[in-house]
């Protein structure tokens, strides 16, 4: 029986004893590890480590970690991958800015390596256990593929992030059917990672801008729902 491969992380921050402390707990969690001091470098990495989990700081030279976020988001192979911000920013504007470009969690520093590793093992094993009861969604022109993780719409293929896809697919999963941005959160990022309810309007507006307005109403006062056009 082959052994699972490992889970392949990257970590990003401009102080090296950081990088040091987090290899070396992630290394002893079991995970494969890259580090990178700045942002420009991450992405190279990423593009060809490609890891399943990104840790990234916001505060760096050369390139900061929104900005960092946002061009690994645009690689292809990145699209299944986790990006988590681990930054002593504790500003709303940041935490908003960083889920605008596609993070999956945002943790503010100081935080205990063995913490640390819990949300971390929380986030892929949520991830492992999600199933959905279908693949493949057609509703007009849309057509979204939950095992490849692509989107076509009137035949042109369209990327998005991980979270704005899943937001989309389960929208589409259940159309007619209104949910409050609560039940969004708990149902896309989990009860175990707190992101404020202003994340799903962020998240609705970009998957908005690439498909088109038609697709997901808003019911004033209640929340979001996916229309069968």
């Amino acid at each position: 029986m082959a052994n699972k491969p490992m889970q392949k992380v990257l970590v990003v921050d401009d102080e090296e004893p950081i990088l040091e402390l987090l290899k070396y707990n992630l290394e002893k969690g079991g995970y494969d590890v890259k580090t990178a001091e700045n942002g420009m470098k991450a992405v190279e990495i990423a593009k060809k480590f490609t890891p399943d989990l990104v840790l990234l700081d916001i505060m760096m030279p050369k390139m900061d970690g929104v900005e960092t976020c946002r061009q690994i988001r645009e690689i292809p192979e990145m699209q299944k991958s986790f990006v988590v911000f681990l930054t002593a920013r504790s500003e709303e504007y940041s935490e908003v800015a960083a889920f605008d470009v596609g993070a999956d969690d945002y943790i503010t520093k100081p935080i205990k390596p063995r913490a640390l590793m819990s949300r971390i093992s929380a986030l892929f094993r949520r991830d492992s256990k999600k199933e959905a009861p279908q693949s493949l969604i057609t509703i007009g022109d849309l057509m979204i593929d939950r095992t490849s993780y692509t989107i076509k719409l009137r035949n042109k293929e369209i990327n998005l992030p991980k979270k704005e896809f899943e937001l989309l697919f389960f929208l589409a999963q259940n159309p007619n059917k209104v949910f409050s941005r609560e039940d969004l959160l708990h149902n896309i990022w989990g009860t175990d990672v707190y992101v404020l309810a202003r994340t799903v309007d962020v998240h609705i507006r970009k998957v908005r801008e690439k498909i088109g307005d038609d697709y997901i109403a808003t019911v004033k006062g209640v929340g979001y729902k996916f229309n069968l056009v």
